[in-house]
């Protein structure tokens, strides 16, 4: 972490015996590469969509299914230390950021004000009109997860080890008369919804939230100067993770089939409607979720950007889609936010098994 006078952070220091480097990937179809410990299940509050709706809790039925998927095994080269596993606080006196991290036998608690420890964009902007403002935000994570082998979707997959949520989908849709509903993508070039340079933007709420990959936070969290830096940690209890040399592909690829839907109209969440939108024979850009489809083995990583790692499953946020996870492969309990007529839930990228 760069040396700072205004940052103070204390911890108790625990060293992960966990090795890595960019070489040797090879594939195994073995369920025995996946973690199960035993584990409790964790849940996530204070959570909020971008139409600033009020959250109900749902609970999210978990499958006792075995891992079926195949996995990666990497082999690596360098050790990798995070001072992030034990107890923490995180207090910076120019960012404003207040964060502490307790962990009390196999729960992992995070108390946060939820604002970041590096510099943002400009908000409110052309596209986010809102102001980012402390939160009052508590995540309680399970330290013993356990692979289900089941993807299950999630809102928010985690937090990042600063406090700031990953929210990597949106409550903005284009809706069709015809039937069809589009979730608009946080990051694409078709509609303006005010990202900063941390992929990142603010809810109606105040709230700041990582949509992808943000440099500054690796940069920030870089104590080792190795390739594969923590940042977050995932709803299900496993680790998150940036690499510095992007050395981990994600196996989405854009679907060749055209779009159906005609009398479309954007949805701006609690802004109401917005302009028509033509989409019927349009080709999948990245602008939805839906224009993805996952192609198992494409990349390292599976439809929840996972692999594992000397024998320990964890999540990497790329440069490319699905950026952070959409789905996670543990137990664990969400709320959900609540949008207009209903939990927002949106097409989900396209599963191709082939």
């Amino acid at each position: 972490m760069p040396p700072t006078t205004t940052k103070v952070i204390t911890m108790m220091v625990f060293t992960v015996g966990l090795v890595i480097s960019t070489v040797a990937c090879s594939e195994t179809k073995t369920a025995s590469d996946q973690v199960t410990p035993t584990t409790k299940i964790p849940s996530v509050q204070e959570v909020q969509n971008h139409s600033g709706n009020e959250v109900q809790q749902e609970t999210l039925e978990e499958s006792s299914k075995e891992p079926t998927e195949h996995s990666h095994t990497h082999e690596h080269l360098e050790e990798l230390n995070s001072n992030y596993l034990s107890d923490y606080t995180i207090f910076d006196t120019v960012f404003g950021t207040e964060t502490t991290v307790t962990v009390v036998n196999d729960s992992r608690i995070i108390t946060t004000n939820a604002l970041p420890d590096h510099e943002t964009g400009d908000f409110p902007n052309a596209g986010n009109p809102n102001t980012i403002s402390a939160q009052s935000s508590t995540y309680e994570y399970t330290t013993n997860p356990v692979n289900t082998g089941s993807a299950k979707e999630v809102h928010v997959p985690g937090v990042a080890v600063n406090g700031v949520k990953f929210e990597p989908g949106t409550a903005e849709t284009v809706t069709c008369a015809s039937g069809e509903t589009y979730r608009v993508e946080g990051l694409q070039e078709v509609f303006n919804l005010g990202m900063d340079f941390n992929n990142a933007h603010v809810q109606p709420t105040g709230a700041y939230h990582y949509h992808g990959l943000s440099e500054l936070l690796a940069e920030t969290h870089n104590e080792s100067g190795r390739d594969l830096i923590h940042v977050g940690f995932a709803a299900d209890g496993y680790l998150m993770y940036i690499s510095t040399s992007g050395a981990y592909s994600p196996s989405y690829q854009l679907s060749t089939i055209s779009r159906t839907g005609s009398n479309c109209v954007l949805s701006l969440g609690n802004h109401g409607q917005g302009r028509s939108i033509t989409v019927e024979g349009t080709t999948p850009d990245g602008s939805y979720t839906s224009d993805w489809d996952y192609v198992p083995r494409l990349g390292d990583l599976d439809e929840c950007n996972g692999t594992v790692i000397d024998g320990q499953y964890a999540y990497i946020i790329t440069d490319n889609f699905p950026y952070i996870s959409r789905c996670l492969k543990g137990d664990f309990t969400e709320i959900r936010p609540m949008g207009p007529g209903g939990p927002q839930t949106g097409p989900p990228p396209r599963n191709n098994n082939r």
